[in-house]
């Protein structure tokens, strides 16, 4: 497999990932989802909105968009579910087409980041990319332990790579 599909395929486990454990907090009450965790984020809704607006965030810089450090004006831009579900999966679905379009050259193109009073950097979309994967599972399992302090088992979210796993994800493919 070479980088490019790599990538791609961390799309799609991102995508997936996204929608388990979203489908488990969809099932909390509001109250459950803004109660305060013990977490880098204050609660669950809170941790989810970040992993949202972050993922906004990477892909306006990806497809140069420009609305760079405009996406985190507001704190809680979907303060319930059924806003957030679908703004995450259109966002899953547009890094999943950018994804699967890169070749080598698309990989090693620079993009330009608004860091605020630090400027703007230049990266590598592939280093871009590996960092937004990472941030995403780092916060998902954040997300994950919080979940387990309530009344729902949170979700399996490592089941996506392995022909050993299918059976399990059977049903939740993309």
């Amino acid at each position: 497999m070479d980088l490019s599909n790599h990538f791609a395929a961390m799309a799609r486990n991102n995508a997936w990932s996204n929608r388990r454990l979203q489908g488990a907090c969809a099932q909390l009450s509001q109250a459950e989802l803004e109660a305060p965790r013990t977490s880098f984020f204050p609660s669950l809704l809170a941790t989810l909105n970040h992993i949202c607006a972050v993922d906004a965030y990477y892909l306006d810089g990806l497809e140069c968009g420009g609305r760079g450090l405009a996406i985190f004006a507001d704190p809680l831009p979907w303060p319930r579910m059924a806003e957030l579900v679908p703004a995450q999966r259109e966002l899953d679905q547009r890094l999943i087409r950018f994804c699967e379009s890169l070749d080598s050259r698309g990989l090693e193109r620079a993009i330009e980041l608004d860091r605020g009073d630090e400027g703007i950097t230049r990266e590598a979309v592939a280093a871009v990319l590996a960092h937004l994967f990472v941030h995403q599972i780092h916060h998902r399992g954040q997300a994950h332990a919080m979940l387990s302090g309530t009344r729902l088992p949170p979700p399996q979210l490592d089941e996506f790579f392995l022909d050993y796993d299918r059976g399990r994800r059977a049903g939740d493919e993309l």
